[in-house]
């Protein structure tokens, strides 16, 4: 809301209430039409002042190109007007703030929403190209959200924007440098494929909560780029962490997700340098994989042997139960399935624990309070966890199975070996 004694600048036709944001050149506000539509809008507020030659170039080209363009993924610009202080860009309102702040309220974005709000921004982007249209400051901060019940993207903010032909090629610094494509970054001469880099930067941030080069400084965040040195990401930062403290089921699932992200980039890494940099870290990954896999596995074994007893006490107290022993024999059918399953025999034993779990979860509800409910609660958060290891496990092998070609790099057997708990 706005401040004490400060009041936003008044525009006929409108009211302009709190400020959504501010910029070097602008101030955003949310408003209402005065007419009986009272509709919601959002106005950008361009202090006249604050402009030089390159700026009101860069205003004007927002305006003509926002004027020419209508697509649900892109913010829509309602009109333009202007008095001797201020020229104000009345725009569509997204009550759903930036994609920035919805990332960070959150840490990180599931995959399955981030492709999904990656395939909308592709969308936008695949209509501007074709219109021979480059954003050049794509950003989480530059793209808003409908609303936060049901969201979808909005590319906004096209202030740098430019048209450029496919074949164009331009050396003005543009955009914001976390962002920015190497040749940006590097003061090289760069086409309209830049765009693409700073969707890769922002799938990154989406998945992992920050960018891959953050840095202190311009100079810091050119070596980054630079580099060829492989990428940690957070997956591998949490590992080390719960590996040192000695979570090693927590260490063990970690590191198998990084290799999941890095497998796959082995296949597809064409830079010579940067594959073998890659290969290095798997090979580190995959060997300490192998280790905690070895421990893991004789914890298992141990937490199995002791549950044995309270698990069989279970079973006798269901004796006058048949749904429950049965539900019970399933469970202990799951447990010997996976036990002896290899190479792809985990989908069995995933599919008997959820067969198990829909059944025993309806008799836990049913369940009168005492020893007995107590000892089949604990049991039902035992497979519970057995489940949704050998999901995570399933998942993995599969994604690794796309990776098409790392046999002959006899990476993929080493890997499946790792990552698969016996």
């Amino acid at each position: 809301m706005a401040r004490p004694g400060w009041a936003p600048p008044r525009l006929d036709g409108f009211v302009l209430t709190e400020r959504l944001g501010s910029g070097t050149y602008a101030t955003v506000y949310k408003a209402y039409s005065k007419k009986d539509t009272r509709e919601v809008v959002a106005i950008k507020c361009v202090a006249k002042k604050s402009l030089n030659k390159a700026s009101v170039e860069n205003l004007l080209t927002e305006i003509e190109i926002l004027k020419g363009i209508r697509h649900p993924h892109i913010v829509q610009l309602k009109d333009f007007q202007w008095d001797s202080d201020n020229i104000y860009l009345i725009m569509e309102f997204c009550a759903g703030g930036d994609l920035s702040r919805f990332i960070h309220a959150r840490r990180i974005l599931p995959e399955k929403v981030a492709r999904v709000f990656m395939q909308q921004l592709a969308s936008a982007l695949q209509f501007l190209h074709e219109r021979n249209i480059s954003h050049l400051d794509l950003k989480p901060q530059n793209i808003l959200l409908s609303s936060l019940e049901k969201p979808h993207l909005k590319l906004a903010d096209f202030g740098f924007a430019q048209h450029m032909s496919p074949w164009d090629e331009k050396h003005v610094l543009r955009g914001s440098p976390l962002y920015m494509a190497p040749e940006m970054v590097c003061q090289r001469q760069y086409d309209a494929r830049v765009d693409l880099w700073s969707v890769g930067v922002i799938l990154y941030e989406a998945l992992f909560g920050k960018p891959p080069f953050a840095s202190r400084s311009f100079l810091e965040l050119e070596e980054k780029i630079r580099s060829n040195r492989a990428i940690e990401t957070a997956l591998v930062v949490q590992a080390v962490q719960k590996d040192q403290e000695g979570d090693t089921t927590a260490a063990l699932s970690l590191y198998c997700k990084a290799l999941d992200f890095f497998v796959p980039a082995l296949h597809y890494e064409v830079d010579a340098q940067r594959k073998e940099a890659i290969k290095v870290k798997v090979g580190q990954y995959v060997a300490r994989a192998e280790e905690l896999k070895a421990i893991v596995t004789s914890s298992n074994q141990a937490l199995l042997q002791q549950g044995t007893s309270a698990r069989e006490l279970l079973r006798e107290m269901a004796r006058e139960k048949p749904r429950l022993l049965a539900a019970l024999e399933v469970a202990a059918a799951a447990m010997a399935k996976e036990e002896e399953a290899s190479g792809g025999g985990e989908q069995d034993a995933l599919d008997l624990y959820q067969h198990c779990l829909e059944e025993l979860l309806l008799l836990l509800a049913a369940e009168p309070a005492g020893r007995r409910r107590d000892l089949l609660h604990t049991e039902i958060q035992n497979l519970m966890a057995r489940a949704e290891y050998l999901k995570e496990q399933i998942k993995m092998r599969e994604s690794r199975w796309e990776a098409e070609g790392l046999d002959r790099e006899g990476l993929s057997e080493s890997v499946q070996s790792s990552c698969t708990l016996q």
